[in-house]
């Protein structure tokens, strides 16, 4: 697969790999998408637990309707759409009401201990930061960050926005943090 080629293109070709037969492409598959469906869950203000569980159930979803999905194209889509319901249906079965944990993503791949707390401390600025964000800006940029190279037509069907906003949407949303971070004194650009 080219490197250049978008998340969807990409996913998609994955995709028919599996189903003709290439099982190691599921693998592939789900490195590729994972980062996006995990956001998706996330931003739906799951807590952990549930977004793990929405994920894992719509990889197995995906498998189990592999040979029932006409075009290829829409995997992406298909998947973010089973995250999405399934994570409201854990959520309402969970019977409560949840807020977002910090959105301060783990740091397991520290050199050293020093260099886990300095990039710790930057992160939990970044994020505190991206939290003070509208709605919007936040779902978008949660999305973006972990997508290696975002297909506009996954992330506008995970935010129920449309393509073409995507691209000036970001740009403003980049700069509101920007400015936030070059004015927080905790921040080393």
């Amino acid at each position: 697969m080219s490197a250049t080629a978008s998340l969807g293109a990409r996913a998609a070709q994955a995709f028919v790999a599996y189903r003709d037969g290439d099982r190691e492409q599921l693998r592939e598959l789900v490195a590729l998408l994972t980062p996006l469906l995990w956001h998706t869950a996330r931003s739906q203000h799951a807590p952990r637990e549930i977004a793990e569980d929405a994920i894992q159930t719509a990889w197995l979803r995906l498998v189990d309707a592999a040979d029932t999905i006409t075009d290829p194209r829409g995997v992406v889509s298909w998947l973010v759409v089973t995250v999405k319901r399934e994570t409201w249906r854990l959520l309402r079965l969970a019977g409560r009401e949840t807020t977002p944990e910090s959105g301060v993503p783990d740091v397991t791949d520290a050199v050293t201990p020093e260099d886990a707390a300095v990039s710790g401390d930057q992160q939990r600025v970044l994020w505190a930061h991206v939290d003070e964000l509208p709605e919007r800006c936040r779902a978008l940029l949660r999305v973006i960050a972990f997508a290696p190279a975002p297909d506009y037509a996954g992330v506008a069907a995970s935010l129920g926005m449309p393509v073409g906003s995507i691209g000036p949407t970001r740009g403003r949303c980049l700069a509101k943090l920007r400015a936030i971070l070059l004015s927080d004194p905790r921040w080393e650009a």
